[in-house]
């Protein structure tokens, strides 16, 4: 069945003539304007500044709180010659800040080491036994913590009393205390005046290299441009500049690590943009953190070695590939625990790699549209995290229940926690009582907003060109989404490893294109099939063998009323997980698979049901629609043959007869009950005998010849009638 994931919202607002003079001005198309207005670029000033994303646009880095103190502190220990420690993260964007912060460094002459924790061993932020280790053994007497810091109060203060300064940059949410660094570069301080709160990890570090080195370093922007895609911050202001400026960078990088990378990830950097960071490179530098230890990136991003830098490259490719493997595992087996009779799914077990729990969550709530929490079972502790709907604040539901957690983290829509397994039924209850007291519509779905809506003979690569002059997308500038409607779907068909995916091609008024759906090859024949169709949709260039194509790529699909699906065909697909109609099924989807013979019972099974989408598979046991109900020639025959026997056999001459007379079996059996009941023959025994002295009937007074001319109509309908003429006789009264 088709399935909306989201509640689709459409932008109306209409810009002014003005506006669209302006940006005419700029060589936007009009939809591309359209889009801008309706996001808030909505006067000439906003326009400007936001078509140029200049680098001269970045803001001053002494706007932050204790940046000035920071940069005295670093210049010291530079020009003492002190060991400073770059302490980072295990995600790609610590995994870039920490890289950032590491060349900075070097820039100006420092000696420093970086260490990134091990999420399994040594857990998020700064870790006392780590900081012990680099104070007491390798003589570390300066920390810089990059993308972490704020809620390390137990290391940076044992640092701070053994004489090593802390200095702390990060961009996650500040605690109410925060820890005695000697310094904090926060770009949400309580004293900032820095003007843009929604830097990533890497923003902070790169701010910090920026004050450092008394100008924008150029280079280690295709570093900020991977973190910040990465950690999926607001891509507006600073962020997009930073983006913006650092994929040309890293589409031209000369990083040997980063060049291995893009080699072994089949990536042509010509076409490089966020999406190939965010869904290639970023993934695949925390895969390294998912599965273990994730210094080798450090290597991988600032190294000179080519050979090594190759090694580690394949290494990453093999942990992604890996990193892949398991998630698929733990999903096929968490969502066979699902619950659906309940609002919300926690589900644990031992065995599930904690590295990758956060993508199982986030898969099953994209397949059922509920809050998960998926856990791995551990020595009597179950760790793990939850992803929520945007209708249920994860964060809220489970703040005030502190009491049951040895661990617990996140925001409205996602959370990491760690619970005693005999808290996990007291942790299910919690949040099926928050759903019931807030009166949460279980219903309700993530919002998909509409950005404009698509006739697909106004689309060229003009439209694509124009609408570029919006990217780098994300986070607050998403991808402009288009709805479709009112088209022909010309072709649908599974493609990819084992047709996991999905490929269209759709027209209207006379032009067509391509659409390609990931995880939606099982749809092919309902997308086929549909009526009343509406897709949402994002444009993209295709590159394929030299040729160059526009292609849309499906964000979400509706189909507005009930869903009657043709799986009548030989090789039609059976639908997985749907059940066939039968008595006191509850159920908005299901299959009609074998036909009763009353054409009323079938009815009764359908009667009182509210469907969302029906399967006509209508097998037919006995095929009287093939057979017909008899001609007036089949009957003449039949009875001149007969009568010319005293006596026949029917029990074991009926094949026979059947043969000779070129009718078949199914067909004979009914006409010669047709004959018995009109009193022509007498059966005794399996032995008929001809009455030659029967009165005459019309073959049409017989209560069986009139059933069975109801019933091959019936069964023509069930076989050859369409969905809808099917669905229409079902709901006659």
């Amino acid at each position: 069945m088709i399935s909306s994931k989201y509640d689709w919202n459409k932008l109306e607002k209409t810009p002014s003539e003005s506006f669209l003079v302006l940006a005419k001005k700029e060589n936007l198309g009009e939809t591309a304007a359209k889009i801008l207005f309706e996001r808030g670029i909505d006067n000439q000033e906003k326009l400007a500044a936001f078509l140029s994303a200049d680098l001269s646009q970045l803001h001053d880095p002494y706007l932050f709180h204790d940046m000035d103190k920071a940069v005295v502190r670093i210049r010291q220990a530079i020009e003492n010659n002190e060991s400073i420690l770059i302490y980072g993260d295990y995600d790609a964007d610590g995994m870039t800040s920490a890289s950032i912060m590491k060349e900075a460094l070097e820039m100006l002459g420092a000696e420093n080491q970086v260490y990134l924790p091990n999420r399994f061993t040594d857990g998020y932020g700064p870790n006392l036994s780590i900081y012990k280790y680099f104070i007491e053994q390798e003589g570390v007497s300066l920390i810089v913590t990059v993308d972490n810091g704020v809620a390390g109060h137990e290391a940076i203060h044992y640092a701070q009393e053994n004489g090593v300064d802390v200095i702390v940059t990060d961009h996650h949410s500040l605690p109410t205390e925060l820890p005695d660094a000697y310094a904090i570069i926060h770009p949400e301080h309580p004293k900032n005046s820095y003007p843009f709160p929604y830097l990533a990890g890497c923003g902070v570090a790169f701010k910090v290299a920026t004050a450092l080195l008394e100008g924008v370093p150029n280079e280690l922007l295709d570093l900020v441009a991977i973190g910040t895609i990465a950690d999926m911050v607001s891509l507006t202001d600073e962020n997009r500049i930073l983006v913006k400026y650092g994929l040309k960078m890293l589409a031209q990088t000369e990083r040997i690590g980063l060049q291995e990378l893009m080699t072994v990830a089949d990536i042509d950097p010509v076409e490089l943009d966020e999406e190939t960071v965010g869904f290639k490179i970023a993934p695949m530098l925390n895969a390294l953190g998912r599965l273990g230890d994730p210094n080798p990136a450090i290597e991988l991003l600032t190294g000179f070695d080519g050979e090594k830098a190759q090694t580690t490259a394949l290494m990453i490719k093999e942990n992604n590939k890996e990193r892949k493997q398991i998630v698929q595992t733990i999903y096929d087996e968490a969502i066979g625990m699902v619950d659906l009779t309940k609002p919300v799914q926690v589900l644990a077990k031992e065995g599930w790699h904690p590295g990758v729990l956060g993508i199982v969550s986030g898969r099953i709530l994209e397949s059922i549209n509920q809050p998960v929490i998926v856990l791995n079972i551990d020595n009597g502790m179950a760790k793990g995290s939850a992803r929520s709907i945007e209708a249920v604040n994860i964060f809220e539901a489970l703040d005030e229940h502190r009491q049951i957690f040895e661990a617990f983290g996140g925001h409205a829509g996602a959370a990491g926690m760690t619970l005693p397994v005999e808290n996990l039924e007291e942790l299910s209850d919690i949040l099926c009582d928050y759903i019931a007291d807030k009166q949460i519509d279980r219903s309700s779905k993530n919002s998909l907003t509409i950005d404009e809506d698509l006739y697909l003979p106004d689309l060229s690569f003009e439209t694509i060109k124009s609408l570029e002059r919006l990217a780098p997308f994300g986070m607050d500038n998403k991808k402009p989404v288009f709805r479709i409607s009112h088209f022909k779907v010309l072709q649908s068909r599974s493609m990819g490893q084992n047709g996991a995916h999905l490929k269209m091609k759709i027209a209207q008024e006379g032009a067509e294109f391509d659409l390609v759906a990931f995880s939606q090859g099982h749809l092919a024949q309902e997308f086929a099939q549909a009526h009343n169709l509406e897709l949402a949709v994002t444009l993209a260039v295709n590159v394929w063998n030299g040729n160059t194509s526009l292609q849309l790529m499906l964000t979400d699909a509706r189909v507005e009323g009930i869903q009657l699906i043709d799986i009548r065909a030989k090789n039609a697909h059976f639908p997985d997980n749907v059940p066939v109609l039968a008595e006191g099924l509850d159920s908005q989807t299901v299959v009609i698979d074998d036909i009763p013979e009353d054409p009323e019972r079938l009815k009764e099974l359908f009667a009182h049901q509210d469907f969302q989408a029906i399967y006509f598979k209508n097998r037919i046991k006995n095929a009287y629609y093939l057979t017909g109900y008899g001609t007036r020639e089949q009957f003449t025959k039949l009875y001149k043959t007969i009568y010319q026997f005293p006596e026949f056999d029917v029990r074991h001459k009926l094949t026979e007869l059947a043969d000779y007379l070129k009718i078949p079996d199914l067909l004979l059996v009914k006409m010669i009950q047709i004959f018995d009941e009109l009193d022509f023959v007498t059966i005794d025994d399996g032995v008929m005998t001809v009455n030659k002295d029967a009165q005459k009937h019309e073959i049409t007074e017989s209560s069986i010849y009139q059933k069975l001319v109801e019933l091959v109509k019936y069964q023509e309908l069930m076989a050859l009638g369409t969905p809808k003429e099917i669905y229409d006789w079902l709901m006659e009264d």
